[in-house]
């Protein structure tokens, strides 16, 4: 619903990819990101075997991504996310002036809990961020 107010977004990722070269984008809003714009997989994909597990920007989609776990099968990781935080923070000052919205990295599927989790985001995000819980209205 963000997304669609014309907002950018966090998509949280993992650094897997495929044989066919496409990132795993299979479940959360991942998946969700990955259903609305085919692309972004393939994309997403290349960007992980060129530069690595970080955070990229996709300005077509109004995206960002921050993996939050090496392999899609593992349990987020806080280091990844706290590097991946501080790295996105410098990609936003670089594509947009507007709002950023982003669900809790690593506490859904990534099994981590909220009270690990934002203390890290409290360090280096500012007023540009809004973290939302998954389907809390807009």
């Amino acid at each position: 619903d963000y997304h669609n107010k014309g907002n950018w977004i966090v998509v949280t990722t993992n650094g897997t990819v495929k044989k066919n070269g496409e990132a795993v984008m299979g479940r959360g809003v991942a998946l969700q990101a990955a259903e609305r714009y085919p692309t972004l997989p393939g994309g997403l994909g290349g960007c992980l075997k060129a530069a690595g597990n970080f955070p990229f920007a996709f300005a077509l989609y109004r995206i960002f991504t921050l993996p939050v776990k090496h392999n899609w099968w593992e349990r987020a990781n806080l280091m990844l996310i706290e590097e991946g935080i501080q790295r996105l923070t410098n990609l936003v000052v670089t594509h947009t002036a507007l709002p950023v919205y982003m669900t809790r990295p690593g506490c859904g599927n990534g099994r981590l809990d909220w009270k690990d989790v934002k203390p890290i985001l409290e360090k280096y995000l500012d007023d540009r961020f809004t973290v939302v819980e998954r389907n809390s209205p807009p």
